[in-house]
């Protein structure tokens, strides 16, 4: 009999801290959710700043030390999309702007990219979206041998 005692005893115990431990877990998960999304959410982002730089930052470099304009502006254009497309990002998304200033020896070349990052899978943000946007400029080598420009 002493044993059922202590068993009922235990079992009263354990059930009234059952229900502050469920008490204490509602109270806690809402933070620990809120938490989990927001990292998720920046790694989003953060990743596709990293990717859209790395875009803008090969294409000016495509153009700099392109032979011609029309060769720098098309290979340009294909490598930006390359790397886009490595990084994962969707080339239809994805808005690309490209100044050769002139293609002359000791210019800049400047190139603009801007990429929507959807935020819609995560809880509470509904259709939000976030536009990353990278702006690199190159200069273009001034001993570089360019045939028909002038220096």
């Amino acid at each position: 009999m002493a044993v059922r005692r202590r068993l009922s005893r235990a079992r009263k115990a354990l059930g009234a801290e059952g229900g502050s431990a469920l008490i204490e877990t509602a109270l806690v998960l809402p933070v620990v959710l809120v938490l989990v999304a927001g990292i998720v959410m920046t790694g989003r982002v953060v990743h596709a700043q990293v990717a859209v730089q790395a875009v803008v930052r090969e294409a000016a470099r495509t153009i700099a030390v392109a032979p011609s304009l029309d060769a720098g502006l098309g290979a340009a254009e294909a490598r930006a999309l390359a790397v886009a497309d490595g990084h994962g990002l969707s080339t239809s998304d994805l808005t690309l702007s490209l100044d050769a200033g002139g293609f002359g020896r000791g210019g800049t070349v400047r190139t603009t990219a801007a990429y929507p990052v959807s935020l819609a899978g995560l809880p509470l943000l509904g259709r939000m979206t976030v536009t990353v946007v990278a702006v690199h400029e190159e200069r273009i080598d001034l001993y570089r041998s360019r045939a028909g420009v002038s220096p």
